[in-house]
């Protein structure tokens, strides 16, 4: 592609802000499009201009929020010096976006889950471009010896990602404190160091 990418229409943008501030206030199920298309001032039939139904939307939504979400973690390892260091940012980075945005969060740990819809949507592609982030930075590691040679990179993967999401399930539903330092910390040392004394 070359030159620009175009900007969202203002009509486009505003349906996604009406939808994610009913996500702070509804379950998914109970929103309708009438009531989305009321709160962004468009009518009910601009809806289906940008978006196939209302799960199309909310992949949209979650697609933009993966976006910036990766954004800010590349942004934030050019910080770290090494892999494990890597790996621990993506971590705590991971436990802080999903706390702050607790909503998104539930919506993605249980519900668009149980969809074959989000498999093919672009808001999972995002999830595959996380996890392909951390494969390469195990496989980095790896290579410059920080990671012992024989550690199965993709057993390894599934154990943080698998660490990070089960840290937060709890706070995320029922919306529980969660002290993010200690916990990332918690996990970090746990996976990099053992638990043998």
């Amino acid at each position: 592609m070359t030159g620009k990418e175009k900007p969202d229409p203002p009509g486009r943008i505003k349906i996604m802000a009406s939808f994610s501030r009913l996500m702070q206030e509804k379950d998914f199920h109970s929103i309708t499009t009438a009531q989305i298309a009321k709160n962004a001032d468009v009518t009910e039939g601009l809806i289906y201009k940008y978006f196939k139904n209302k799960k199309d939307l909310l992949y949209q939504v979650l697609n933009g929020h993966f976006q910036e979400f990766h954004e800010k973690i590349k942004i934030r390892m050019t910080q770290a010096t090494s892999s494990i260091a890597k790996l621990d940012l993506i971590i705590l980075a991971s436990l802080e976006e999903y706390l702050e945005n607790r909503l998104l969060s539930k919506i993605l740990l249980l519900e668009v889950r149980n969809s074959q819809a989000f498999f093919n949507s672009g808001a999972y592609e995002m999830v595959t471009v996380y996890a392909r982030t951390i494969l390469k930075i195990i496989r980095e590691g790896i290579a410059s010896g920080e990671i012992a040679a024989d550690t199965d990179p993709y057993l390894l993967r599934k154990v943080i990602i698998g660490a990070i999401e089960h840290a937060c399930l709890g706070e995320v539903i029922f919306g529980k404190p969660l002290d993010i330092k200690k916990t990332a910390a918690g996990i970090s040392d746990i996976i990099f160091n053992g638990v043998k004394p």
